[in-house]
């Protein structure tokens, strides 16, 4: 009995480190399929930070300040709701500011050699409605 609880407590603890590594790509399916809202020039306080790993991404919270459309600033959050500056130099592909393209960012490189995306969340559009479907009756 013992083996079958642990075995189920892995099997449980793998499908959620294996769905966590799949943030980014579930997060980017929902931008693709509703489109996103304009990202305003602003400081936009619930952002996902996405970093990516070889075995997946891994999602954080934080908030991001975006000037001239492009991402200036990044905050990451601890579990006590505390916010810090990432205070790493960053840039994009071209060692311009990343720009942000339907509520997500162009990837980011820290000169630490790390790779993130920020996701404005708040930005999703929402799914589209969906007509309600009738039953009908047992005798037809």
């Amino acid at each position: 009995m013992k083996k079958f609880l642990l075995l189920n407590l892995l099997l449980i603890s793998c499908l959620t480190i294996f769905s966590q590594q799949d943030c980014f790509k579930r997060l980017e399916e929902a931008f693709k399929k509703r489109g996103a809202y304009s990202v305003a020039d602003d400081m936009h306080r619930n952002v996902i930070v996405s970093y990516f790993e070889t075995e997946g991404s891994n999602c954080i919270a934080g908030k991001a300040r975006v000037e001239n459309g492009t991402v200036v600033s990044i905050f990451l959050q601890y579990k006590d709701d505390t916010y810090e500056l990432m205070d790493k130099k960053f840039y994009n592909a071209a060692k311009m500011p990343p720009k942000v393209e339907n509520g997500i960012s162009e990837m980011i490189y820290t000169i630490d050699g790390e790779k993130l995306r920020v996701v404005f969340i708040d930005k999703l559009k929402p799914k589209a409605k969906q007509f309600k479907e009738v039953a009908l009756p047992d005798d037809l």
